[in-house]
């Protein structure tokens, strides 16, 4: 089991920034990868970036060269760092584990943190 705990989200003026965490616990040897998604109201969950256990990384056309995503392992922490925030997006931003044990895969998902960009 792992579990995942965001924090970082909250109110912004478009063009400002923000620095999502994502601490995650539990059996967090196994996890092969981080991904951060978001949602907007109603509009279907999208993943944002992805990271991996080889540090290879994955963003959504919209948000390239405006987030990055990092880790730091011994820190068991997963960053999203959001730059030139617009409007759009304005979403509640969920963090997700993959994790691999006995040759199964097990996605674990955390409760969300809200951001919000004002024009």
């Amino acid at each position: 089991q792992v579990q995942l705990v965001e924090s970082g989200g909250g109110l912004v003026q478009a063009g400002g920034s923000l620095r999502l965490s994502c601490a995650a616990s539990g059996s967090t040897s196994s996890i092969v990868a981080m991904d951060w998604y978001r949602q907007a109201p109603g509009k279907r969950r999208e993943l944002v970036a992805g990271i991996n256990s080889s540090d290879n990384t994955n963003y959504a056309d919209s948000v390239k060269g405006r987030f990055t995503i990092s880790r730091a392992n011994a820190k068991n922490t997963v960053y999203l760092q959001l730059n030139s925030l617009k409007s759009e997006d304005t979403a509640v931003y969920y963090c997700y584990a993959a994790q691999l044990r006995l040759g199964s895969r097990y996605g674990y998902w955390g409760q969300g943190t809200q951001v919000t960009v004002s024009s």
